[in-house]
């Protein structure tokens, strides 16, 4: 059975950039959703009980037919958002340190030229999904997904991610998702990010 993570903080602790209202929503409400219905189509495949959800994404195509979106779009949810809340902290934001802020530089010029990237692919996701810092192959890259679709699945490491589906938002920021994603930049996680970097570089 796979199980809702405990935030690593309360509700209102990213207040005021992102509000306890919509926290306690996002997890207690979508993510735990994410969880139930990934749990409703596992139960119907035993042979998979013993899978955790990133071997689930990662061979997904070893998934049955019948169940694969399902485990797309509840196992990616769920796996997706688990990182969310990491990659998310109280008084964080600013500039990576370390390993990954040598690998920005280095991969799109500077940090600035990276988060202004990073905030084109968050703004231009139509409808609703991800933007993604990932390793790709030994090297960072930005991407953006669809939906609840994960990096695992194409083989790709997720470093930095942000959830740009109207329901991360709404509540505070009504449809002004630019809002959104420049108060989400104070709270970056860089530590978590960097740790998840390096485990991918190695």
């Amino acid at each position: 059975m796979h199980t809702l993570p405990k935030l690593p903080y309360a509700y209102d602790a990213l207040e005021p950039h992102i509000d306890a209202r919509t926290m306690e929503i996002h997890h207690a409400k979508h993510h735990q959703t994410y969880v139930d219905k990934l749990n409703e189509a596992i139960a119907k495949n035993p042979e998979l009980a013993s899978w955790t959800v990133e071997k689930l994404l990662k061979e997904i195509k070893g998934v049955p037919d019948d169940i694969r979106q399902a485990v797309i779009n509840h196992g990616g949810g769920h796996h997706n958002h688990s990182l969310f809340w990491e990659l998310m902290a109280p008084k964080s934001g600013g500039k990576p340190t370390g390993k990954i802020a040598e690998a920005v530089d280095k991969t799109f010029g500077s940090f600035d030229a990276f988060k202004e990237a990073f905030t084109k692919a968050a703004l231009g996701r139509f409808g609703s999904g991800w933007a993604w810092l990932v390793v790709d192959k030994g090297k960072l890259a930005i991407i953006s997904t669809a939906n609840q679709d994960s990096p695992l699945m194409n083989g790709q490491h997720p470093v930095l991610g942000l959830d740009v589906w109207e329901h991360a938002y709404y509540i505070k920021h009504t449809s002004k998702r630019a809002d959104y994603i420049t108060a989400w930049w104070n709270v970056a996680n860089w530590k978590k990010a960097e740790a998840l970097f390096t485990a991918a570089m190695k």
